[in-house]
């Protein structure tokens, strides 16, 4: 594959992940197959193309600029497992400042659990993702992959509260980002039972990912 091909398909992997999310675009699409339609339809979409994105990487011309160690893996192995429960904490949970959450009008800024910690969990479970993996593909292709999806994990936050600022109102936002905020602390109004069984989930989710890593991703973790 050239640099030329690499390229395409990274353009591609970003047109597909921001046109649908585009509010009238979105809109039409939501009235057509309804909103867990749209979700599940661009979950499938997101995770094909992320999956073309990281094939592309693997096919581009190898151009090393720093070499592998064994302590990058152990690195990586390990932050994967905060990434694991991170998202697992936060995935399907109502938030309102950020996308991958649901029943966001149930959202308590009196007890907001994780979202109190971190208004973007997605995005931060992606620069996280996108960090650790840097370690150990030292070659110009994968550096570039994972460089790119860091940066716009870190820049899609500004987006993104932007774009809930406009939808919610400045002033909403702002009170409620700051309620959540003051009550980040509120171990109290914790869902123990709920936290725990998702908690569960992560680690399970995790060994899976360990497990298929290598006939997955072709690359084995250790």
């Amino acid at each position: 594959m050239s640099w030329v091909q690499f390229a395409g398909v990274f353009l591609a992997f970003f047109i597909t992940h921001s046109i649908p999310v585009r509010p009238p675009v979105k809109a039409a699409i939501v009235r057509n197959i309804g909103a867990r339609g749209f979700t599940i339809g661009y979950s499938i979409l997101s995770l094909g193309m992320l999956g073309a994105v990281i094939w592309a990487a693997g096919k581009a011309p190898y151009v090393m600029l720093w070499p592998q160690a064994p302590w990058q893996h152990v690195v990586t192995a390990s932050g994967m497992f905060a990434v694991c429960i991170l998202l697992g904490l936060t995935l399907g949970r109502p938030n309102p400042f950020s996308f991958g959450g649901a029943r966001n009008s149930a959202f308590d800024p009196q007890a907001p659990e994780i979202i109190g910690w971190v208004r973007h969990p997605v995005l931060a479970g992606l620069l996280l993702w996108a960090a650790l993996h840097l370690l150990p593909n030292g070659d110009l292709a994968h550096v570039i992959l994972f460089g790119v999806f860091a940066v716009f994990a870190w820049l899609g936050r500004n987006i993104i509260d932007r774009r809930k600022q406009r939808i919610m109102g400045q002033d909403q936002w702002a009170t409620i980002l700051q309620s959540a905020k003051s009550n980040r602390w509120n171990f109290g109004a914790l869902n123990w039972k709920t936290g725990t069984k998702r908690v569960i989930y992560a680690v399970i989710t995790y060994w899976v990912l360990f497990k298929l890593h290598p006939y997955v991703i072709g690359v084995p973790i250790w």
